[in-house]
């Protein structure tokens, strides 16, 4: 009568079907994988009583020079700045133009060409997707510089909570984004209504934009396919997207400033904040697919892109926000399902350790840890959290478990196994269940044995030749699973 280890590699594999995934685990959510062993991601709480008017579609934290501990939020309507205590304060700028919770398409008057359509005949249902309002933020200094891609303007924050962001003088009008260099000039994307435009200021100047003898502002037009979405700054350039394309930035000095060089073709980018940077490399969340460059681009092999991409609500896309959390060596999406037109999932990438975990979670932006202990993320329902502290999941339903895809205990293959009992192997006994679902055959119908409380052993009986298997939290603690072990013999026939 053999042990049978259930030994798992970490992370889930959600491409094709269940069966394909035979042998791994298959879904999840709340829960990571650290050097083999499974345990709870940490959950949250809310900092400050304050809600944003309008979708937080972008968060920055910064210290500034007096150190004080910054965070700035980017709304559909509105910008805002929190103290360490999460108290909020409004400087959205005087007129700044109100843009979209959602994604529209625009089908009335102004969105198709003049003479598209006869006078008084109805418009063709499919017209040019206005994407969600969407913020970049960076800082210029200890100052706070930011543009809504709906707004189109470049505004500057100089620290005082009672004061509003103003225009940056001279400043190109009609942008897409923004983000500073490391020269220390301010690079516009999408610069002045010209969706292939990108244009900086001088350097150590971000009111001089007009070319001179005398300084270093400059602009530069892609000829690529696309329009351009984002800049982010990656070692030693600045990596520029579109929604074909990725080009390459660098500083070159006078005449030229910035090389601007196409390094990736049909590698799209989701949305302006769906490029996350680390000190080594960049990746994305694309049209279709996850792409990194580090040198160059390349397609980001994932264990979890069918499931994704084949339940995308692709019309929200320009809402996919995406985040560094280097506590954890993961990269973080957050993406709206299919049958969501807000933000509800997130598919995250552990670069240390490459695998991959999914999961249901409601947050339009976040902000890694450094300036503050833990992340920051700001939930559909307009409050901002801390996350990554205790075990509390408010306004959590779906539940913190991992479950595997079919998993063969059957000696030789076809042979009806009984499972008598389960040797858990947990850092604290009674933390979590276990539940184990069978069938005879991939569309048999498909049984329950459990949720048990484990103990050391557990008596489970049940006959199996293949069996999925559930872990549950049962306590809100920090719980680890590792290798469990299933005490099996051999059953009557192959049935």
């Amino acid at each position: 009568m053999p042990y049978v280890p259930i030994n798992l590699p970490s992370g889930v594999y959600k491409n094709g079907t269940e069966m394909q995934a035979k042998g791994r685990w298959h879904d999840c959510n709340l829960v990571r994988w650290n050097e083999g062993a499974m345990q709870p991601i940490r959950g949250w709480s809310q900092r400050g009583s304050a809600t944003t008017i309008g979708k937080a579609r972008r968060m920055r934290t910064w210290t500034d020079n007096s150190n004080n501990r910054r965070t700035a939020i980017g709304t559909s309507s509105r910008l805002y700045i929190y103290t360490e205590n999460g108290t909020q304060h409004d400087i959205t700028p005087v007129n700044f133009t109100t843009g979209f919770d959602d994604a529209t398409v625009g089908t009335g008057f102004g969105n198709f060409t003049y003479g598209t359509v006869n006078y008084g005949t109805q418009r063709p249902d499919g017209g040019t997707l206005i994407p969600a309002t969407t913020w970049s933020l960076d800082n210029w200094g200890e100052y706070l510089v930011g543009c809504s891609n709906r707004d189109g303007k470049v505004y500057q924050w100089t620290g005082t909570p009672s004061s509003k962001a103003a225009v940056i003088t001279q400043a190109p009008t009609s942008n897409q984004a923004l983000v500073v260099t490391e020269e220390r000039a301010l690079m516009l994307i999408g610069a002045g209504g010209d969706r292939k435009r990108i244009q900086w200021s001088d350097l150590e100047d971000n009111t001089d934009w007009s070319p001179s003898a005398t300084n270093q502002s400059g602009s530069f037009n892609i000829t690529g396919a696309g329009e351009l979405l984002n800049g982010i700054r990656v070692k030693g350039q600045i990596l520029i997207l579109s929604t074909v394309d990725a080009y390459a930035a660098s500083y070159v000095g006078l005449p030229f400033v910035y090389s601007v060089d196409r390094v990736g073709s049909n590698c799209g980018v989701a949305s302006t904040n769906s490029s996350v940077a680390t000190d080594s490399f960049c990746c994305w969340f694309g049209r279709g697919g996850f792409f990194i460059y580090d040198g160059m681009v390349k397609p980001l092999t994932s264990d979890v892109s069918d499931y994704v991409f084949s339940d995308f609500n692709s019309s929200q896309r320009s809402k996919v926000y995406g985040f560094n959390n280097s506590a954890n060596s993961e990269i973080w999406w957050f993406y709206p399902s299919s049958s969501s037109n807000e933000v509800n999932r997130y598919v995250a990438w552990n670069y240390k350790e490459n695998h991959w975990i999914v999961g249901e979670l409601a947050r339009t932006c976040a902000s890694d840890k450094g300036t503050f202990e833990n992340p920051l993320m700001v939930g559909a329902d307009n409050k901002l959290y801390e996350h990554e502290t205790g075990y509390t999941y408010t306004g959590e339903s779906t539940g913190v478990f991992a479950e595997s895809a079919p998993y063969q205990i059957d000696q030789p293959q076809g042979r009806l196994m009984n499972v008598l009992s389960v040797i858990p192997d947990e850092k604290t006994l009674g933390d979590v269940t276990a539940t184990f679902k069978v069938r005879n055959y991939p569309t048999s119908p498909e049984i329950s044995y459990g949720a048990f409380a484990l103990t050391n052993p557990t008596d489970v009986r049940f006959k199996a030749r293949e069996v999925k298997f559930r872990i549950d939290t049962a306590r809100n603690t920090d719980w680890r699973v590792g290798i469990m072990q299933m005490f099996v013999k051999a059953g009557g026939g192959r049935g």
